[in-house]
Order: structure tokens, then sequence, then C-alpha cells
């Protein structure tokens, strides 16, 4: 195999290839990203591990046809600190050589045989904006779990109904959950599908669709796949099912305080240098002002902040500032709605707008 590609071509479509790669094996062909030189003038490069699998595309000017699996965290590596320009990798006796103006560097190659044949695309149901789709993603994997004792609530629920999708993650503490519009193939069949899917993996998938227009969507019983040109995933699905979200969201009778996010996230974190571990962030609001305050033991923080109130003359709740900030970083909108139910319930954070991002908190016992 020998091929010529420009040096920054190279680097990303070997660093979204290596997305997948596990961070550690006992076999290194595991490790490992295979190349795949083709007459068509395209460098194919395929990682994968036991959740998932990635194939980028990239131009090339291909001088030999071929294949060969080479470990990708280092060939990651060396792409890294290539000079910019013409690259040149070629396969010279047991190495494979990356060479770029004076640099050089040789890559031990690894057996073909060994490495897992890449996986197919499952079934195609439809197509999804990229750009809006990693947006969503993004905004509920802040809620997915990370105790892998618990291996559903480390996922992501992805539901289609229609032309609506609807994406959802909790860790049982908080709960996001965000719709966007999908585009359901009319040849497609037309049942409505409910999975669980590794939020890190699907957080890695969703970014590589950025910028690239609409994605075609593929799912089957066991793995969730993304097709665009020059890309394709693929995410092993998760047993089991997240708790539905319909009745923790219906409030019912309660209070709603709205008040600017950009300023109420630059609050949170100014008076949460004095708490400590989980010390909670008390939010007291009136009628027309909130008033924030943190503290452990003898040191204490706050700042007023304009706020309005609607269905109570008064309300004071607090949280665990962490969470609070994951929510409200996830939020575009200039300002942000609490709507409250009272100390140590449940919270529903919105933006005012279409409601299709909501994210629900715990609240916890306001300080003394």
């Amino acid at each position: 195999m020998e091929i010529h590609i420009d040096s920054a071509v190279l680097t990303e479509a070997v660093g979204r290839a290596a997305r997948v790669l596990p961070a550690r094996s006992p076999l290194p062909v595991l490790g490992g990203l295979l190349l795949e030189a083709g007459e068509d003038g395209r460098l194919s490069v395929f990682g994968l591990d036991h959740e998932a699998s990635a194939r980028v595309e990239a131009e090339a000017e291909t001088v030999t046809p071929g294949r060969v699996l080479v470990l990708g965290r280092r060939l990651l590596d060396i792409c890294k600190v290539l000079p910019r320009g013409r690259t040149a990798l070629a396969v010279e006796g047991p190495r494979l050589s990356v060479s770029s103006g004076d640099v050089r560097f040789g890559l031990s190659l690894l057996p073909l045989d060994a490495h897992p044949a890449a996986p197919a695309l499952p079934p195609v149901l439809g197509e999804v904006d990229g750009d809006a789709f990693a947006e969503a993603v993004a905004q509920v994997a802040a809620a997915a779990g990370r105790d892998d004792a618990l291996p559903v609530l480390t996922g992501i629920r992805l539901a289609l109904d229609g032309p609506e999708m609807t994406l959802a993650a909790t860790d049982r503490y908080r709960y996001a959950v965000r719709t966007l519009e999908w585009y359901p193939d009319p040849a497609a069949p037309a049942e409505p599908a409910d999975v669980v899917v590794p939020a890190r993996r699907l957080a890695e998938a969703a970014r590589s669709l950025v910028a690239g227009g609409r994605a075609r969507i593929g799912l089957d019983a066991h793995s969730l796949g993304f097709e665009r040109a020059g890309l394709r995933t693929t995410t092993r699905l998760l047993d089991g099912r997240l708790p539905r979200h319909d009745k923790l969201f219906a409030l019912g009778d309660h209070a709603v305080a709205v008040t600017g996010r950009a300023a109420l996230v630059e609050a949170v974190k100014r008076v949460s240098v004095v708490a400590e571990g989980d010390s909670p962030v008390q939010l007291a609001f009136d009628g027309t002002a909130l008033r924030l305050r943190a503290g452990y033991e003898d040191d204490v923080a706050s700042q007023r902040l304009p706020a309005a109130l609607d269905g109570a003359q008064e309300m004071t709740v607090a949280f665990n500032p962490g969470y609070l900030l994951d929510a409200l970083d996830r939020f575009t909108a200039e300002e942000v709605r609490l709507h409250l139910l009272g100390p140590g319930q449940r919270a529903l954070l919105t933006d005012g707008g279409d409601g299709r991002h909501r994210h629900l908190l715990m609240s916890v016992k306001p300080l003394v």
C-alpha cells in the first residue's frame, strides 16, 4: 500500500476513527486502526471495540492499493506532530512508513486476519440533521449516570415516534429530556422505536455529525448506526429501559421563577467557591429578586440578582451546585425558568421557548 494525503486530512480521519478504540486492551490488535487505500482515490480508516465502530473516508492519492493494520493511538500521536502539507504512507517490509517533509516515522504492522470485520449499518429508518442532533445529545448527556454498576442509567434513551425524536437521560437525581424533528424514510417500517444507547458512545457519534448536513439513521435489535458521506458509525444498545419521565415532569400547581441564565451561571460559580463537597447553593426568590447563598461552616458567600416569581410570594430552594451548573450550561436562551414545588422537592428547568428541552433536578434541604 502507498498513498499521498494532506496531513490535516489524515489527522482528522484518524482522530475520528480512533475515538472508538478501547483505552486499554490485552490484545494489541483490538487497539488497531485498519487503513485501506482504494483505487478510487479514497483512504478508509476503520476502528472498533466491543461497544462501537467508526469508519471514516478521506480524499487521498492512491499509488498502490492495499490494507494495513497499525496501532491506532500511536498513529494518532504521529499525525498530531506531522508538519503541515503532503504526507506519504507506504508499506516497507514489516512497517508502515509515515513521512512528511524531512520527518519520517515507522509503525509496526499488526496481523490483518486477527482484526474483526466492519459491521454493516443497521436497516435505515430515516435521517436527522447532524447539528441539531449533536446539540440535543449534548443537552441530555449531562444527566446520564456514571455508575457502571447500573449500566442502563449510563445510557441515553432514543425514541422515534412519527416525525419526533425524543432523547432522555437520568442518573436518578436529575432527568434531562430533549425532543427534535427527524425525517422518517417512507419506505421503512412506520413502527415506533425505543432504545437505550451508551451515552458516551452516542455523544462521540453525534459530535462526528456536526457540519455534515443530514445523516441516515439505522437501527436493529442490537445496534444503532449513523451514516453520511465519508462516515459510518455503529453503537451497541444497552439492555433495559429508563424510568418514564411523563409523571415526574407533571408538577401540578407550582411557582415559576424567571431570571437571566448567564448571570445565574456566573453567580452560582462565584458563591460556590466557599462550598465544600456537596454542600448546596441556596436560591431564595421573592417577588423581584433572587438571593444566592452558599457556605461551609463559617465561610459564606451571597449575591443578589433580578428575578421574577409567579405563583408564590416567596420560595427558597437549594441544589447541588455541580448539577445546577450542568443543567444551566446546556440551555442557550437568555432567560431560564425554574418551575418550583418547594424545598426538597423536584424542580423543572426550561427556557420558556417551545418546551423541547427540559431538565429536572431534585432540590435539597436549604441552608440554615
